[in-house]
C-alpha cells in the first residue's frame, strides 16, 4: 500500500467507497470460528466457484450474536439485507442456491433486524414470523401455514414468501410478524390478523397501529459500531467504509492537545476498563507531567470468566483501537505506545499486529505522520493470563520484563508509569470510543446516557440467558431491560435470580433491583461495580454461597501473594465459604465473613484485593438466608427446600474461556 497523505485522507473523506450491490459477509471472530464459521467460510468459497457467480465474498468481524454462531450476512439485487444464524457448510450451500440464485429466504435461520421501521415505504416481498409467546406449543408453522393460505386466496402466493424465522430480536410479544424490505414489525398477532395483515399491509400498504411495534431498538452501536460489517484484516477497509483514520486527521490539522481533551471533557467518557475515572482527566495529569518522553498503554488484559467485549472488538475492529491511541497519544504528547494483550486471544493479537503493520506501511505510524510532524509508534507486549496484571501499576511491571505484582500508589501512572515516565492507561473499550467522539463531537457522545454515566456501554451477557451475547445500550438502561429485552429472558423459561456484573471484583444483584439503571454510581449503591463488563444471569436453581465461593477461589487463585490482606483474607473467606458449603459452618462464620470483607477492602494494596470480597458481601446482603440455610441444615437441607445447591455450569465454562480463550 502507498504511504497515504493528507490529502489523500481528505479526498476519501469526500467520496467514500460505497459497498458492491451483491455481498455474503461471514463474521470470522473467535467465537464464529470455534462454531464453525471457517468451514461456512470454505463452502460458500467452493460453491461460489463452482457455480461462477460474481458475488462478493468477504470477511469480517463479529455483530456479537453469540447465541447465533456462526451468522452470514447476505446482500442481493432485490432481496432484503438479511443476517443468518448457525449457519452449516450445507447451510451455506443453501444459502448460495436458495437465496442468492433462487431469491428466497431460508427457513428457520433469519435473525430479523432490530432497525424496525414504522411506514411500509416499500412493497411488501416477504413475511418473516416467529411465534415469541412463552406458553406451551410453537405457533409459528400455524402462523406460516395461515399466512399462505391468504395469499394464495389473494392470488400472491407467487409473489410473497412465507419465512419462519430464527430470531425476531422481540420476546413473549405472541406471534412477531415482520414484513420486509420495510422491517415494520407486528407483535402479538393473533389468527384473525393475518387476513387484515394482508388485505391492509400486504395489498394495501397501510400500516395497522394497533399491531405495530413501535418501540426503538434498545441498543445503541458505538464502540461496536464497525463490527460485523468491516473486514479487520484491512486497513483498506476501514479507510474507504469506515471513515477510518478521519478523527486523527482532523485532531493533527485542526485541534491542538488542548482541543482534543477539551472534547473528550464535553464528552464525559470515563474509563470502561472498570474505575470509571474520567478519560480527559487522566489524559491530561499525563500531559502535564514534565518528561522527556510519555506512554500510552492500551489494556486488553480482559480476564473476567466469560467476558469477551475487548477480544470481540479488537478482533472485529482493530484500526479503530489502533487510532483510539493515536489520538491519546497526540492529546498527552506521546511518541510511543503499547498494546497489552492476553495470549489467551491469538486472533486478537494476530489482527491487532497486522493493524499496526498496515498503519506503518501507510505512513500513519512513525515519524511526522501525514506531514503534521507528529511522531508515534506501537508494540505489542503479551499477557501471560495473570488476573492481576488488569491492575495499572501490575500491568506496566509486566511490560518491563518484571513479575506482574502491583505497587503502591500515589504516584499514580500518569505520574510515574511505564520506566518511571507519565503514562496513561485506557482499555479497549474506552480507545475504540474516541475516534467516533472527535468526528461527531463531545456533545453527541454525551447526548447518550445519564447525568453521570455518559454514553455507552459494552456488557457481555452470558449464564442463564436465553440468547447469550454482546450488548451495547446507552446507560441508564435497566438490567432488566438488558437480560429480557436485549438477550430474552432466562433459559428455558426459568424464573430468574439475580444477575452479577463486575466478574470476580463485582457483587450479585437479586431480581428485586433489576428495574436499576445501569450506572457507575447505581451499581455502586448495591454493591457491586461496572466493571470492563461482564454480566452473568441466574436463576432459582443457583446457589449463591456457590456463586461466592467460585470468584472467591478465582481472586485466590489469581492474588499475586505480595500483601497480607489479600493473600490471608482471602484464603481465610474461602476456608469459611467451604465450610459453610458442606454444612459444617457456625452462626459467628457470617459475622467473621463480614470483619475479614471489611479488612480486606480498607487494606489490600490493589483492586484486586479491596474488590475480591464483593461477591461476599453482596450474597451476604441480599441471600443472607441461604447462608443461614447452610448453616441450619446443610447442603441437603437447602436442596430439599430451594434446589440450589451448585454454582451456574456458566461459571465453570466461563472460567474455561479465560482459560483456554475460546468461544463463550
Amino acid at each position: 500500500m502507498k504511504t497515504l497523505s493528507r490529502e489523500d485522507l481528505a479526498s476519501l473523506a469526500r467520496s467514500p467507497q460505497a459497498d458492491p450491490l451483491e455481498w455474503i459477509r461471514v463474521q470470522l471472530d473467535t467465537g464464529g470460528i470455534a462454531a464453525g464459521a471457517e468451514a461456512a467460510f470454505t463452502a460458500l468459497s467452493h460453491e461460489r466457484v463452482e457455480r461462477h457467480l460474481s458475488i462478493a465474498l468477504l470477511r469480517v468481524g463479529s455483530i456479537g450474536y453469540s447465541f447465533a454462531d456462526p451468522v452470514v450476512e447476505v446482500q442481493t439485487v432485490g432481496m432484503p439485507r438479511v443476517h443468518y444464524g448457525h449457519v452449516s457448510p450445507e447451510n451455506a450451500t443453501r444459502i448460495l442456491t436458495e437465496h442468492v440464485e433462487g431469491h428466497k429466504l431460508l427457513d428457520d435461520h433469519i435473525l430479523a433486524t432490530r432497525r424496525r421501521s414504522l411506514t411500509l415505504d416499500a412493497p411488501v416481498q416477504q413475511i418473516l414470523l416467529r411465534d415469541t409467546g412463552a406458553d406451551a406449543g410453537n405457533k409459528t408453522e400455524f402462523f406460516q401455514f395461515s399466512f399462505m393460505e391468504e395469499l394464495k386466496r389473494r392470488g400472491l402466493a407467487d409473489r410473497i414468501q412465507v419465512v419462519r424465522a430464527l430470531d425476531m430480536g422481540l420476546y413473549d410479544k405472541g406471534a412477531v410478524v415482520q414484513l420486509l424490505p420495510s422491517a415494520v414489525t407486528y407483535t402479538n398477532v393473533l389468527a384473525p390478523d393475518v387476513a387484515r395483515i394482508v388485505a391492509e399491509s400486504v395489498e394495501g400498504g397501510r400500516v395497522l397501529d394497533d399491531l405495530l411495534w413501535k418501540t426503538p431498538d434498545k441498543q445503541v452501536r458505538i464502540v461496536l459500531r464497525h463490527c460485523g460489517d468491516i473486514d479487520p484484516d484491512s486497513i483498506d477497509d476501514y479507510l474507504r467504509r469506515a471513515e477510518g483514520y478521519q478523527a486523527l486527521r482532523r485532531a493533527l490539522f485542526e485541534l491542538t492537545p488542548e482541543q482534543v481533551i477539551v472534547e473528550m471533557k464535553i464528552s464525559a467518557l470515563r474509563g470502561r476498563g472498570g474505575a470509571g475515572f474520567p478519560t480527559w482527566m487522566k489524559w491530561q495529569l499525563t500531559r502535564a507531567q514534565p518528561a522527556a518522553q510519555r506512554y500510552v498503554i492500551c489494556n486488553g488484559d480482559e480476564g473476567d470468566p466469560g467476558a469477551f467485549m475487548d477480544r470481540s472488538v479488537l478482533e472485529s475492529d482493530p484500526h479503530a483501537v489502533l487510532e483510539g491511541m493515536m489520538l491519546a497519544a497526540y492529546a498527552m504528547g506521546s511518541s510511543m505506545g503499547y498494546f497489552y494483550i492476553r495470549a489467551e486471544y491469538p486472533k486478537a493479537v494476530e489482527r491487532v499486529q497486522r493493524a499496526i503493520e498496515q498503519a506503518r506501511e501507510a505512513g500513519l505510524l512513525g515519524a511526522n505522520i501525514l506531514g503534521s510532524g507528529f511522531t508515534f509508534d506501537a508494540k505489542i507486549r503479551l499477557g501471560a493470563g495473570a488476573f492481576v496484571c488488569g491492575e495499572e501499576t501490575a500491568l506496566i511491571a509486566s511490560i518491563e520484563g518484571k513479575r506482574g505484582s502491583p505497587s503502591p500508589r500515589p504516584p499514580y501512572p500518569s505520574v510515574r508509569g511505564l520506566w518511571g515516565l507519565p503514562t496513561a492507561i485506557n482499555n479497549v473499550e474506552t480507545l475504540a470510543s474516541v475516534p467516533v467522539i472527535l468526528l461527531k463531537g463531545g456533545a453527541w457522545f454525551a447526548s447518550h446516557g445519564t447525568e453521570t454515566s455518559k454514553g455507552t456501554k459494552v456488557f457481555a451477557v452470558t449464564g442463564k440467558v436465553r440468547n447469550a451475547q454482546l450488548v451495547e445500550v446507552p446507560m441508564g438502561t435497566t438490567l432488566r431491560e438488558i437480560v429480557y429485552d436485549v438477550c430474552g429472558g432466562v433459559l428455558d423459561g426459568k424464573e430468574i435470580k439475580a444477575v452479577q456484573t463486575g466478574g470476580p471484583s463485582g457483587g450479585v444483584i437479586p431480581e428485586k433491583h433489576l428495574d436499576t439503571p445501569v450506572s457507575y454510581e447505581t451499581l455502586q449503591q448495591l454493591g457491586s461495580i461496572m466493571g470492563s463488563g461482564g454480566m452473568l444471569v441466574m436463576d432459582k436453581g443457583d446457589s449463591m454461597v456457590e456463586v461466592a465461593k467460585f470468584y472467591l477461589k478465582f481472586c485466590v487463585d489469581e492474588s499475586c501473594g505480595k500483601c497480607a490482606p489479600c493473600r490471608i483474607g482471602g484464603y481465610q473467606l474461602l476456608q469459611i465459604l467451604e465450610r459453610i458449603s458442606r454444612g459444617r459452618g457456625a452462626q459467628s462464620d457470617v459475622a467473621l465473613l463480614h470483619r475479614i470483607c471489611h479488612a480486606m477492602q480498607k487494606a489490600s494494596l490493589c483492586g484486586l484485593g479491596q474488590t475480591a470480597p464483593n461477591p461476599v458481601l453482596s450474597t451476604l446482603r441480599y441471600f443472607g438466608e441461604e447462608y443461614q440455610a447452610f448453616i441450619e441444615g446443610g447442603p441437603s437441607y437447602v436442596r430439599k427446600i430451594s434446589g440450589a445447591t451448585k454454582p451456574p455450569a456458566a461459571l465453570k465454562t466461563a472460567a474455561a474461556t479465560v482459560a483456554g480463550g475460546t468461544t463463550p
